[in-house]
Order: structure tokens, then sequence, then C-alpha cells
């Protein structure tokens, strides 16, 4: 094996082999002696110990690509998140979990939970409301909805029809975007993953009746939570 080898094994030891060297080349003497690294004999080495100081130089701001510091409203939404799922519990959270209609009696004890919870300012909590298009929304985005709300919503789009399997299945993919989003745009259902189901997204997956069943359902989930 190594005989076969020989003449590229001398030429890569010279200087000259090494001159404008390209990387299709360096891939060909990889593969042309991989099978020979098995063949070098294991020595045995001593252990090298170093002992060096490390030194500080001055102080500089480095900024890494993809790694950002989270923005202000960032962080209150994360900490809106913690607090709302500590109080799960509380009435309106219930009802926005299990898709239940608001009231603005609701949406006024929301408003009053953040308040006076201290995770924000007034000015975060009216930003959660305009960037959602409402308090409920933002709160359900935080929590979801519950999975057995989700299913419940589309139990009139499914009872008495019998589904093809690609059907079910694009069913329960939004029924999983319900759960952890708590509502949905319509729009998605022109884009991946449903697009995988057809390139024409739900339109050629169920008839256009169907779809206007569909969007109706989303935009009642949606409502619930505004109030």
């Amino acid at each position: 094996m190594i005989q076969a080898e020989l003449t590229l094994i001398l030429e890569i030891q010279m200087d000259e082999w090494w001159q404008d060297v390209t990387v299709p080349m360096l891939e060909t003497v990889r593969r042309r002696l991989r099978s020979l690294v098995k063949l070098i004999e294991k020595q045995r080495r001593k252990p090298i110990y170093t002992d060096f100081e490390d030194l500080m130089g001055d102080e500089r701001s480095v900024i890494l690509p993809g790694f950002t510091l989270p923005s202000d409203f960032e962080r209150f939404r994360a900490k809106a998140r913690q607090f709302i799922k500590a109080h799960e519990d509380h009435i309106t959270i219930h009802k926005l979990r299990t898709n239940e209609p608001l009231t603005a009696t609701d949406l006024s004890e929301l408003e009053r939970m953040l308040s006076e919870s201290g995770i924000g300012s007034a000015d975060d909590v009216q930003k959660a409301k305009e960037t959602s298009r409402g308090l409920g929304l933002f709160v359900r985005s935080l929590v979801g909805l519950d999975r057995e709300a989700a299913k419940k919503a589309f139990g009139s789009f499914l009872s008495g029809k019998i589904m093809r399997a690609n059907q079910i299945e694009f069913v329960n993919l939004m029924v999983d975007h319900l759960t952890e989003h708590g509502s949905m745009d319509a729009r998605l259902l022109y884009q991946s993953p449903y697009t995988d189901f057809n390139p024409r997204g739900v339109d050629g997956v169920f008839a256009s009746t169907e779809v206007d069943e569909l969007f109706t359902i989303l935009d009642e989930v949606r409502r619930r939570a505004v109030g």
C-alpha cells in the first residue's frame, strides 16, 4: 500500500509541491493517503507542561454577528410570559386559554394585572396592546390556546365530513399553531408547511366553501381574545 503511493509521499515532502497548491490537490492527497494513516506507528510522548501568564489588554467592545441584546420590550415580553404563566388560574387568563369570549371588564382586569405587576412600564403595556392589536391577543400569544379548546374550535367544521388523510393532517397543523401561538393569521395557510401539502396551500387541499369555513374559525378564535 505504501509502495503504491510512494511517489506522491516523496513529492509532498518537497517545497516545490506546495507552491501554488490548490484545494483539489489537497483533496486528492487526502483521499489517496487516508488508508495509510492506520499504518503510522504510535509513539509515546512525554507530556509538555507550560507555565504562561495571560496578559490582559485594554477593554474594547466586540459586536458578535447574530448575538444582540434583547430590547426593553423583549425583556418585558419575557417577564410578562413568566408572570402570566404563574397566574394561569386567574379567571381572565383561563378564559383566554380556553377560547371563551372576553368582556370589556376582562380586558380592563388584564391591563390592571400587567400594570401593577411591576414587570414593565405603562408604555410597555401600551406597546403590547398596539403591536398585538389588543391586550387579549398579546396575553394569548404568551400562553397559547388550550389544545382541547383549539380542537373544539374545529368541531363543527369536522362534524359530518369524511376527511382525507392530508386534510386531517392539515387541520392538525392548524391546531398545533393555535396551541402554541393562541391565534393564527390566515395568510400562513399559503406558506410552508401548508404549501407542503399543495403548492396552492389551503386552496389546493379544501374546497372553496371549506376554506371560507376555516377562515371564519380563525377569525372567531381571534375575536374571542379581542373582546
